[in-house]
């Protein structure tokens, strides 16, 4: 099961940068202008395991994300659809 601290640690970890401009222009596009990803947009589960809450009803920045996975022996990459969410969009729990 991935858990809340994997959604962080592949969040923190990730050397991709190609997300960075769906995540900027989404982000914009609602106003937001203190824009960091891996400081302060991070996925549901990632802002869990940083002990914070997405508030009820909050719309976040939906982004492409490739997985690395191990089928019949060999590894693949996979696209998986991911949301993002703005710190502001958050309280501590």
């Amino acid at each position: 099961m991935y858990t809340p601290q994997d959604a962080l640690n592949s969040a923190k970890n990730s050397e991709s940068l190609s997300n960075y401009p769906a995540i900027f222009a989404g982000f914009a596009a609602k106003g937001l202008i203190d824009i960091r990803p891996r400081e302060n947009v991070f996925t549901y589960k990632a802002w869990q395991a940083l002990g914070r809450q997405v508030r009820k009803g909050e719309q976040g920045v939906s982004v492409c994300t490739w997985l690395t996975v191990t089928k019949d022996g060999q590894q693949t990459t996979i696209p998986r659809k991911s949301t993002v969410f703005h710190i502001s969009q958050t309280d501590s729990q």
